[in-house]
């Protein structure tokens, strides 16, 4: 009887210990999207941050989208530095609806303005995905008030009424630059959208009754264009954005 309690004391102290070694691996995700975006991608995610002199244990980054150009831009820093850096590039391999903000559920119109991912989805229908917070503070005064929308994603699958859609084999590198983040402690992963480059040009050629809510996002592509880093953003009674 002693035997059988002292294999079996043993037995359950291995697997704990087992469990909490497991745990602080990595690579270590239930998910096996998520296990496969490691085993494919973590070399790549890695050497496109040293090359960057930024450590994944204390990585921050920010995404920014343009819907004209068809890229996100992924900027990245680590906790202690102030300016974030460009780290790379991916395309955004469809669109649907044209120029201007989503204001209405089904009007196929991908969001513009200031968000930030608010939920991982290791499961989704498209491969990967990661929520975008839309409608946000602004969203909410200035589309319709019954049916804004929302389920707004960056994801897989290269298909897309409203979202930013990548192929699967990019997201797995978004993905996990995203779960670095969240792991070195960023709760929130800002992501900015803009319709196109914001130059005063851009802005006067495109459609006139955009042109204020445009000029408001250009205040906040500017501050980061001169500074390298996020604007406290706050929103007004009126739905625009302030600094």
């Amino acid at each position: 009887m002693k035997t059988i309690l002292f294999i079996f004391t043993i037995l359950l102290f291995s697997s704990c210990n087992s469990q909490n070694t497991s745990s602080m691996n990595n690579d270590f995700s239930p998910y096996p999207r998520v296990r496969e975006a490691y085993g494919e991608k973590e070399n790549i995610v890695k050497q496109l941050l040293i090359y960057k002199n930024i450590d994944t244990s204390t990585l921050n980054i920010f995404i920014r989208a343009f819907k004209t150009e068809k890229i996100a831009e992924v900027w990245g820093k680590n906790t202690t530095n102030e300016k974030y850096q460009l780290i790379t590039t991916y395309d955004v391999c469809k669109s649907s609806g044209g120029l201007g903000p989503k204001r209405r559920e089904g009007d196929y119109q991908v969001p513009e303005g200031f968000y930030h991912i608010d939920r991982f989805n290791p499961k989704s229908t498209y491969h990967l995905s990661l929520g975008i917070n839309y409608p946000n503070a602004s969203d909410k005064i200035l589309s319709d008030k019954s049916a804004p929308g929302s389920d707004i994603f960056i994801h897989g699958r290269c298909v897309t009424v409203g979202c930013l859609p990548m192929t699967d084999d990019k997201i797995k590198e978004i993905y996990l630059l995203a779960e670095f983040a969240k792991r070195s402690g960023q709760n929130k992963i800002p992501v900015h959208i803009f319709p196109f480059k914001m130059t005063e040009e851009n802005i006067s050629n495109g459609e006139s009754q955009h042109y204020d809510f445009w000029k408001n996002l250009k205040s906040g592509y500017d501050f980061f264009e001169e500074n390298k880093t996020i604007p406290s953003i706050r929103v007004n009674e009126e739905g625009d954005y302030i600094w």
